[in-house]
């Protein structure tokens, strides 16, 4: 079912190391973008990537998915509460699972790396992201043209490793022949526009060759974050009923370590950006605030409706004056 796919990470123009991880395994796909201090983050995306890439069991679909994501939360704060080193650090994590029996693709949900379908020549986004200014956005207080470039769009609600539970949100699409699925870290989207994405993937013509435009692009916006970006397509044979062979392109990798702490050498204390740059802030608080200020706002009577309220209550006042004159 799965016609062709491509993965490739870069640690971008500004970051010391790659904290991002994919698995580009069919029929599984999956991107994590890890987070904590010094290496704490490769080692979170890290486990959760190895999660998957174990991944054996009888469940199927959404089930899998939930389970597989619940099984790396496991980990990373088991990890996390053992290793002084790295306590603290958690991981976003976005997974599809493709069912060639019934032709549908599950998705698990962590945090606010994305997944997008391409379709008709239109680009949609599937997932809700799990953050900050997602939640503003849901509750109408950020239009999403607002949300791209909001000083704590790095702020998250959710994410593995944090907590010894994790909420996952699963879902079920419907794949038709030559539907494209995009999965990638925020260092794509906070860079480049999904209008950009689009262009750049239609104009590419491959997998691999749109994965690696697209990492372009992205170090060509500023490259602040690490990138990383999985495509894979649907074959257009499945309509037919012929599922095809699955062709595995060539997808780059992150710099070997050595290469990688070379490069750390032409970074300047001013160019690098600090390793902990995400923050955690659970969903629940986000809307005990909203809800907080709201009340706040309906309680307090609107300061330019006070002058009228007085105005109104002198000529009352005046209007009974006057009354009880005529009456005398």
């Amino acid at each position: 079912m799965v016609a062709r796919y491509a993965g490739i990470t870069d640690p971008g123009r500004r970051r010391r190391r790659n904290e991002d991880a994919y698995v580009a395994e069919p029929p599984l796909f999956a991107i994590a973008d890890g987070m904590g201090g010094a290496q704490a983050g490769e080692v979170a995306s890290g486990l959760a990537a190895a999660v998957l890439e174990e991944a054996t069991g009888e469940e199927r679909g959404e089930a899998q998915v939930a389970s597989l994501i619940q099984e790396a939360n496991r980990r990373v704060f088991q990890r996390s509460n053992e290793d002084a080193a790295t306590s603290g650090m958690g991981t976003t994590m976005t997974v599809a699972l493709v069912d060639n029996s019934d032709g549908t693709i599950a998705f698990g949900h962590v945090g606010d790396s994305r997944a997008y379908r391409i379709r008709g020549g239109a680009l949609e986004q599937l997932t809700d992201d799990h953050s900050l200014v997602g939640e503003l956005v849901r509750s109408g207080r950020l239009s999403p043209e607002e949300a791209e470039t909001h000083p704590q769009r790095s702020v998250i609600t959710r994410a593995l490793g944090t907590e010894a539970d994790v909420d996952v949100d699963t879902f079920t699409a419907e794949a038709e022949p030559d539907d494209i699925y995009l999965l990638c870290s925020d260092g794509l989207t906070d860079m480049i526009s999904t209008r950009e994405i689009l262009s750049v993937v239609e104009a590419s013509r491959d997998l691999d060759d749109a994965a690696r435009h697209l990492i372009d692009a992205a170090n060509a916006g500023g490259g602040e974050d690490n990138i990383t970006v999985v495509l894979f397509q649907i074959d257009r044979a499945e309509a037919n009923g012929d599922a095809g062979e699955t062709a595995r392109l060539p997808a780059a990798v992150s710099e070997p370590a050595d290469e990688q702490a070379e490069d750390e050498d032409t970074l300047s204390p001013l160019d690098a950006v600090p390793a902990v740059d995400t923050a955690v802030i659970p969903a629940e608080a986000v809307r005990e605030q909203l809800q907080e200020v709201e009340f706040q706002q309906s309680a307090a009577p609107p300061r330019r409706i006070l002058p009228l309220v007085v105005l109104i209550l002198l000529l009352v006042a005046l209007v009974a004056l006057a009354v009880w004159g005529l009456t005398r």
